[in-house]
């Protein structure tokens, strides 16, 4: 199928299926628009020839034929399906999640993992546990020169004597092990001091710091035990530990709700603060006045579209700034067996709870029907881990006709449990808002490369 829409003055249209963007002038896009298959030339001349030139219209329809024989416009997904089908796919373990801590000295109203100790008891991970799960990722990664452990919680900085032993660990053992170790934390800052991020820029390959934007906002949701916000505290914390990057890859992460709607301003301030990579994401659940309902499903696509604008301001001011959901790589991105399998959760990727049993991803712990396992023993649950690794997007009954499908991989196995009760049946409104990212995202890059060409 193929996609077309119009946005910030350039008509483009997406190939569904091979994934390919095209940049339209006006009759083409009238030609392509709201067609799901290739149309009659008849049909398109009686429509458009009191608009346009007879052999124009022949002639840009002859170019969407030549692009069709060439598979970047009306692809079958039997193409992608086919290709994308092989043996040498490498499904060793690359990447453990290490829950360190069940436990946050905030608590953020959205949390997913309820405060901090995903309803199973607040609980530090114990050195010895943390151990045992390096070596079950060393010994389940197979030819994986680079595996990846993540620091989680809660709040990870609570038991940072062991992310400290962990990381002196993996070290100690990479060159024995043919490995190497990357590291990330996932903090909300509060706890940072001079010798953690000293430790942090040192040692941590990655670092996620969680701030949802301006004061105001972020403090009415991510607050103390008491109802104190912790904005003051986490901002200049935040600031001396990216300054201290020196190249090293970070993000700012935030999450917006029903309560600032125009999420743009809450970006742009995380910009204006020195934060240079940044990812702002919509809230998930329903039940609340932080949760969003369909009446604002429109407010928030427009406020999409508002940042992708002033985005590309910043931009032209050579600003730095990146936002996460609009860093689309059209050259580079990911290969074709990733685009249709997501995240590996559940076989590339396993998230560890304090006491050592193993969950497809974090976003299961503390959902006892999704364990798969445990770091002493290994896999016990291989069907589970079966089923995630073929929920691929062919799977998807709603993904296989979707035009954003290789530009989203399907969607989260988790959102769409806790939503649908089902694996395969993705979360619409998350479906929308992705969609509308994927669209601000190829306008951008369409933008760029006009812009490149313009200053050759």
């Amino acid at each position: 199928m193929v996609h077309t829409y119009s946005l910030n003055g350039y008509n483009i249209a997406v190939d569904g299926n091979s994934g390919s963007v095209h940049l339209l002038d006006d009759l083409t896009y009238e030609i392509l628009q709201d067609e799901k298959e290739l149309p009659v030339i008849d049909l398109v001349v009686d429509q458009l020839q009191n608009k346009y030139d007879q052999k124009e219209i022949i002639e840009a329809f002859d170019e969407i034929k030549r692009l069709k024989s060439t598979g970047f416009l009306f692809s079958s997904i039997e193409e992608i399906e086919n290709a994308s089908i092989t043996e040498n796919i490498n499904t060793n373990l690359k990447a453990l999640c290490l829950h360190v801590s069940h436990d946050c000295n905030l608590r953020c109203e959205y949390c997913f993992a309820s405060e901090g100790d995903y309803n199973s008891g607040r609980e530090l991970m114990k050195l010895e546990v943390a151990i045992q799960a390096v070596d079950y990722l060393v010994a389940n990664s197979g030819g994986r020169k680079i595996i990846e452990i993540d620091f989680f919680g809660g709040e990870p900085l609570m038991n940072f004597d062991v992310v400290e032993a962990v990381v002196k660990y993996g070290r100690k053992i990479e060159k024995e092990k043919n490995k190497q170790f990357y590291f990330t934390i996932t903090t909300n800052g509060t706890l940072l001091n001079k010798h953690r991020i000293e430790f942090i820029n040192e040692h941590m390959d990655n670092v996620v710091i969680s701030i949802d934007g301006r004061k105001e906002i972020h403090d009415v949701v991510r607050h103390d035990c008491n109802g104190k916000g912790s904005y003051e505290r986490i901002v200049p914390l935040a600031q001396e530990l990216i300054a201290g990057r020196n190249g090293k890859s970070y993000f700012v992460r935030g999450t917006f709700t029903a309560k600032n709607k125009d999420f743009s301003n809450d970006v742009m301030h995380l910009a204006d603060l020195g934060f240079k990579e940044i990812s702002v994401e919509p809230v998930v659940g329903s039940g609340g006045d932080l949760y969003f309902t369909d009446q604002d499903i429109p407010e928030i696509l427009k406020e999409y579209e508002n940042l992708s604008v002033k985005y590309m301001e910043r931009l032209k001011s050579d600003d730095q700034l990146r936002f996460y959901h609009f860093n689309i790589d059209l050259e580079e991105g990911p290969c074709l067996f990733k685009r249709v399998t997501a995240c590996g959760a559940g076989y590339e990727y396993n998230a560890v709870s304090p006491e050592g049993k193993l969950y497809p991803c974090h976003q299961f712990v503390g959902h006892d029907e999704f364990i798969i396992g445990d770091v002493y023993s290994g896999i016990s649950n291989v069907n589970l881990c079966d089923t995630l690794k073929e929920n691929t997007i062919f799977k998807k009954e709603k993904c296989r006709d979707c035009w954003a499908k290789l530009y989203c991989s399907g969607g989260c196995h988790a959102n769409a449990f806790f939503t649908s009760g089902n694996i395969r049946e993705p979360n619409e409104v998350s479906c929308m808002l992705q969609k509308k990212r994927v669209e601000c995202a190829l306008m951008i890059n369409v933008w760029q490369s006009e812009r490149s060409i313009k200053e050759l």
